[in-house]
């Protein structure tokens, strides 16, 4: 799971290879947006693009913390359920279904809710 660093927020992405990630924006062509574009929508969209598109200037890490927590699948199931999702729309609000909760379903196949502290 990919997490970059945005002004205000953090986005999530899931790495799929060669440079592509996939993640949750608006249905336009606001990758640089990322989660603030999915917030005025119930409905965004998965999309593929280029890490470095997605990630524009600000900074990103791998973070797998979770893999603390829990025992992620191969990463060849893992792909080849995220390229389902590529393309369509996914529900989305800020505090319950946000795009970290949904890659988290991606990797560890769990519907799991992460409580955001301030520490």
């Amino acid at each position: 799971i990919i997490e970059i660093d945005r002004p205000y927020y953090q986005h999530w992405a899931l790495y799929m290879g060669n440079g592509y990630v996939i993640h949750v924006t608006d249905k336009g062509d606001a990758s640089i947006l990322g989660s603030m574009a999915s917030v005025q929508t119930p409905w965004p969209k998965v999309k593929k693009e280029l890490l470095m598109k997605v990630a524009g200037c600000d900074k990103w890490r791998v973070n797998n913390t979770y893999d603390r927590n829990w025992s992620p699948r191969p990463v060849k199931e893992i792909i080849q359920v995220a390229e389902k999702y590529i393309d369509m729309e996914v529900h989305y609000a800020v505090n319950s279904i946000n795009c970290e909760h949904f890659f988290i379903r991606l990797r560890y196949g769990l519907a799991v809710y992460v409580l955001v502290s301030d520490t």
